[in-house]
C-alpha cells in the first residue's frame, strides 16, 4: 500500500451511456465484477455528464457503518446507494 502522502489516481472510464440510470448500472456491475480489487475504491465512485464533469453524482452512500461487537472493531462502509431510505448497511439492499 502506498503511504499516506503519496498521491492517489483517479481513473475515468467514458461510456456511451445517455442516462445517469444506466451509468450507476455499469457502476454497479463493476463493484460486483471487481469488487475484490482492493485498490479500486468503489465507494467514492461519482458520475458525471461528459460537458459537466464537475458536477458530480454519488453511486453509494459510503458513510461508515457503527463500530460492533466488544472489540469495537470497524463495520465498514454502507454500500446502499447514495440517497437511500432507512438506516446504512453493510450490504447493497
Amino acid at each position: 500500500m502506498a503511504p499516506v502522502n503519496d498521491p492517489h489516481w483517479i481513473i475515468h472510464l467514458p461510456t456511451t451511456l445517455t442516462s445517469v440510470d444506466e451509468a450507476a448500472a455499469l457502476a454497479m456491475a463493476l463493484r460486483r465484477s471487481l469488487g475484490h480489487v482492493l485498490a479500486i475504491d468503489f465507494g467514492e465512485t461519482t458520475l458525471s455528464e461528459e460537458d459537466r464533469q464537475s458536477t458530480r453524482t454519488r453511486v453509494w452512500c459510503d458513510a461508515p457503518l457503527d463500530c460492533v461487537g466488544h472489540h469495537r472493531r470497524a463495520a465498514g462502509r454502507c454500500r446502499r446507494p447514495a440517497g437511500h431510505g432507512g438506516g446504512c448497511a453493510p450490504t447493497p439492499e
